[in-house]
């Protein structure tokens, strides 16, 4: 990819056009990306079509599928929320604010990647604020992303690239690890049906407390499945 002069995207549109532009050659240039990102000015207007927030949870929501070259997702965190420590599948993931802050901690990798050894290693922790754009991937480490106000929700537009739809969780005291299957809330603007049903069934279940048997305990996993997902 070659460089070329940073422009400042007009609204979420102009954004998606030049991500697209950016991205029609198999080389990413990491700065340029960021830059751009961080040169749209939020605009809830253009976005808000995009955020479904759900009091139990965090929600990725699809916007863009970027001609299968990346995902645009918009990430909405209710009061407390927050991501388990995750990796990102060797790809790049870049982390725009749009609304409010989050916190960022940094984590080492396991000194051992295919064993649990014990206590997860903080590297470093930073607030992100509206309109900064940050960036990971796996060879800077493994994050958590938490809204730690308890009064304001809060937004962030990531952009994964290339997609991916599994990562690794990582447990902080003891680094025992997960591999978990990514969700989407929503796609385009609208509520993901098929996951709309399984979350249904499942509260369902669990409201007749249906725990001592085989049903309640395959009801208690599918409730954790559709809960489960990572930025």
């Amino acid at each position: 990819m070659e460089k070329t002069e940073v422009m400042t995207p007009k609204s979420l549109d102009d954004l998606i056009k030049l991500l697209h532009k950016l991205f029609e050659s198999d080389k990413i240039n990491v700065e340029e990306v960021q830059q751009i990102m961080e040169a749209y000015d939020s605009n809830p207007q253009e976005w808000k079509k995009f955020a479904m927030f759900d009091p139990t949870r965090y929600t990725r929501n699809l916007v863009d599928e970027g001609n299968g070259k990346f995902n645009l997702i918009l990430l909405c965190w209710g009061e407390g929320q927050g991501s388990s420590i995750h990796d990102h599948t060797d790809s790049h993931c870049f982390m725009k604010m749009l609304q409010g802050e989050l916190k960022e901690t940094l984590f080492e990798w396991p000194k051992n990647k295919t064993q649990d050894v014990g206590d997860m290693v903080q590297k470093s922790q930073r607030i992100l604020k509206e309109n900064q754009c940050a960036y990971i991937n796996d060879s800077l480490g493994l994050h958590r992303v938490e809204n730690d106000s308890h009064t304001e929700g809060s937004v962030s537009l990531h952009l994964y690239s290339p997609p991916f739809d599994t990562c690794q969780t990582f447990d902080e005291r003891t680094g025992h690890k997960n591999t978990v299957k990514m969700t989407f809330w929503s796609k385009f603007g609208k509520r993901t049906q098929s996951l709309l049903h399984l979350v249904g069934i499942a509260q369902f279940c669990l409201q007749l407390k249906i725990h001592d048997n085989k049903c309640g305990e395959r009801c208690h996993k599918l409730f954790d499945m559709v809960q489960t997902a990572c930025c």
